[in-house]
């Protein structure tokens, strides 16, 4: 029989609705109960993809003594780590304080019935004792006989995490606070004494992409390219990672696209689940770096990481899905690896040696006996022979059994991945790239937005659960890149309506910043005022970042005067831990140097090569947008960027200084 998962949404909650254990959603059902029975509340937190959640699941929550064990002893409560990251920031934080350890998924806590304060909690708990970890059996009953023996003890200590969890909050600057390049420069250095000089990367095994940082390395070059010393260290520290990245196993050579992270040093063996998040961020990062550096290799693995997002991931309705797991068959990374035999099967000998040459297949396996393309050898190949063997072992593997797909669409991922199709679309002359933003652009519009607010996920046409931060902001900063690749003044209208929406119910308005969840947001135990890049870049640096440009754009100070709060308020944060405040350090430097801003009048195709012509040069610290002729009721300072009849003019400003419009593309320089 189904438990209380079965009417769920989530892909991941609806894998364990066929389990023994009477799992109850996260909401007022389950703690009622918890109140009313006096059992502690245990809190299981993973997502779809994860290998280690497969695992726990298979070996505890499928087995049918555990689940007598967790139903007598608790009540258990299963979440989505994506649909709910509002449960997961304020338990994942909480496991931190409590075990003095990093935590991860699944996330295994232990709350009380009635304030959900968590008194005790871990990770991967393993059916059997092993790893120096009790059995999770055993554990259940020393956790419940704990519970009911220690109820002082436990209420004491919930008083002290809420305590701890209030100090968490960073306070406001003082108002005598000048905001300088400090951090820039701690970050410039940080970055280069963790950087990993022979295979890219910052720090040791295990190795994550972080394109945040990667942007920030680019826009540090491309700052100082004209000065007498350019930062050429920084050019070459991003283009080092980004070429051992593609190089690597980290990316799929059969069908393209990201997996999650590198278990080893060299980017060679991946964790092979595939995030919507990642290769977003990273088709922005590829496609940048490929107009900055004209490195070919970084256009083709845009292309190629572009391709597989649409070709897989992308819905009926037009959003993008969120994730494809590590494991098929029960196996993780079954699904990618060969053997050579297999592989010789499908090609003729000349095809085969070249491509046994390029990627490995004449050497040592790499992953448990079988092989893991990675590169291994450069291969003159001008006839492309290896492109076509490529694509005969794709045609070959989607025979095998995929990857289970979590085809839920979240507003903040499908964000990522509108920016980084707008910026491919741009950068490598790509109308379907940017046709498949403006379609995701319109499915969010249209499925996830209601009476001026986001709603965070959808499934089967079915929009759930209040939007946080991430939600508003990473889209702000997608339509903002899509405007400049494709102008249509109903989506500036709309990424106001979002900016207003993340001011009005999102901002502290007494120390600044922004909270990870609104106003009227369901009451948790805490709310978060989160800072650090994390898998995916800080909401609170997004939103800085792209509330500015909005406010330079449109002429609207306190779009601009929000972004200074929240930076102020996280001075202290950037200063002392600069490397895990990329983004928002990115803010800070368009705060310092605020962005030049280019506005083009005209017919559509005059004003369309002026801005290919001006968007071939990379110019991170600019905003191109070219408007057409015609188009009328823009807002504010967009108003006054009039056409002129029978030419195209050119508007530029940098800040509150703009310049007399030009009517030539030569008087507007490079």
């Amino acid at each position: 029989m189904s438990n209380r998962l079965a009417s769920e949404t989530s892909p991941y909650l609806l894998q364990h609705a066929d389990n023994p254990v009477d799992w109850y959603p996260w909401g007022d059902e389950a703690f009622a109960l918890a109140r009313e029975t006096g059992k502690p509340v245990l809190l299981s937190i993973g997502y779809s993809a994860c290998h280690w959640c497969h695992v726990m699941a298979h070996e505890s929550f499928e087995d049918d003594a555990t689940a007598e064990l967790m139903n007598e002893l608790f009540v258990n409560v299963k979440v989505d780590r994506e649909e709910r990251p509002d449960v997961d920031k304020i338990y994942q934080t909480a496991h931190q304080l409590l075990t003095q350890r990093g935590g991860g998924w699944p996330l295994t806590m232990f709350l009380s019935a009635g304030d959900q304060r968590p008194f005790f909690g871990g990770t991967y708990f393993p059916n059997e004792a092993r790893y120096g970890m009790p059995s999770f059996g055993d554990l259940l009953r020393k956790v419940s006989c704990y519970y009911a023996e220690h109820p002082d003890d436990i209420a004491a200590q919930g008083e002290r995490l809420v305590d701890v969890f209030d100090k968490l909050i960073p306070e406001g600057a003082t108002g005598d606070l000048v905001m300088n390049a400090e951090p820039v420069g701690k970050l410039r250095k940080l970055l280069t004494d963790s950087f990993d000089y022979d295979f890219g990367g910052h720090g040791g095994a295990p190795k994550f992409p972080h394109p945040a940082t990667l942007e920030w390395l680019l826009r540090a070059w491309r700052r100082t390219s004209d000065d007498e010393e350019p930062d050429v260290d920084a050019l070459f520290m991003a283009s080092l990672t980004l070429t051992r990245m593609a190089d690597g196993g980290i990316f799929d050579h059969v069908g393209g696209g990201f997996c999650r992270y590198s278990v080893d040093r060299f980017w060679q063996i991946p964790h092979f689940e595939k995030m919507l998040y990642d290769n977003g961020a990273l088709l922005s990062a590829y496609a940048l770096a490929h107009l900055a550096t004209g490195e070919a290799l970084f256009g083709e693995t845009a292309r190629r990481t572009a391709d597989w997002m649409l070709a897989d991931m992308v819905s009926p309705e037009g959003g993008f899905y969120s994730a494809y797991d590590a494991d098929s068959e029960g196996e993780e990374g079954k699904f990618y690896v060969w053997t050579p035999e297999e592989v010789a099967a499908l090609l003729d000998d000349e095809a085969f040696a070249l491509l046994a040459r390029r990627f490995g297949l004449d050497k040592e396996a790499n992953f448990e006996g079988k092989w893991h393309l990675t590169v291994r050898e450069d291969v003159d190949d001008p006839d492309g022979k290896i492109d076509a063997a490529l694509a005969t072992l794709l045609a070959e593997r989607a025979k095998r059994v995929p990857p289970g797909l979590d085809d839920k669409q979240l507003t903040s991922w499908n964000a990522l991945a509108i920016r980084g199709m707008a910026i491919a679309g741009r950068v490598l002359g790509r109308d379907d790239y940017l046709d498949a933003a403006v379609t995701a652009a319109a499915f969010v519009r249209e499925k996830l937005f209601a009476d001026g607010r986001l709603l965070a996920t959808c499934k089967d046409g079915q929009a759930r659960f209040a939007a946080y931060l991430d939600d508003y902001a990473f889209l702000l900063d997608a339509l903002l890149e899509l405007l400049q690749s494709r102008w249509d003044t109903a989506q500036l209208e709309f990424a106001i309506e979002v900016a207003d929406a993340l001011l009005e119910h999102f901002e502290d308005t007494d120390a600044g910043g922004f909270y990870f969840t609104a106003d009227d947001h369901e009451t948790l135990m805490h709310r978060p005022k989160p800072l650090a890049d994390e898998a995916v870049p800080s909401g609170n640096g997004v939103a800085a970042f792209a509330l500015q440009r909005l406010g330079h754009l449109v002429g609207e100070h306190r779009y601009i005067d929000a972004a200074e709060r929240a930076l102020r308020s996280a001075w202290k944060a950037m200063d002392e831990y600069p490397h895990g405040h990329v983004t928002l350090i990115t803010a800070l430097e368009e705060y310092l140097e605020p962005p030049e801003i280019i506005v083009i009048r005209g017919d559509a195709g005059e004003i369309s090569e002026w801005r290919q012509q001006l968007a071939r040069v990379y110019s991170p610290a600019r905003l191109l947008f070219a408007i057409g002729r015609d188009e009328r009721g823009l807002p504010g300072l967009l108003a006054e960027r009039k056409p002129v009849d029978g030419e195209a003019v050119a508007y530029r400003c940098a800040g509150t200084h703009c310049e007399l419009p030009v009517n030539t593309l030569e008087k507007l320089g490079g």
